[in-house]
């Protein structure tokens, strides 16, 4: 489903989620937007497993920022390794 956000940027709605109280909250495919991805999002666009793209995280491969429990990859480093490969 597309929906206009304000300063009338479209996008497109992708799924609902429970958070925020219960109220469906809709969240946006801005993937494209996003200074950071999750491990999740990194992997599929590396074409390799999420348990695979956390291991590459543990180790140090694939750079990461946490914030809490939560782990980011910062877009700029993935798109470093898209063309360079993985460091050794």
């Amino acid at each position: 489903m597309n929906v206009t956000r304000k300063g009338g940027e479209n996008m497109t709605v992708v799924a609902t989620t429970s958070g925020g109280g219960g109220r469906g909250l809709p969240r946006y495919a801005t993937i494209d937007k996003r200074l950071c991805i999750t491990v999740p999002e990194a992997a599929e666009m590396l074409g390799i497993s999420r348990n695979f793209a956390y291991q590459l995280v543990r180790e140090g491969k694939l750079p990461s920022i946490r914030f809490g429990k939560r782990i980011l990859i910062p877009r700029a480093a993935l798109e470093k390794i898209l063309e360079e490969g993985l460091p050794e």
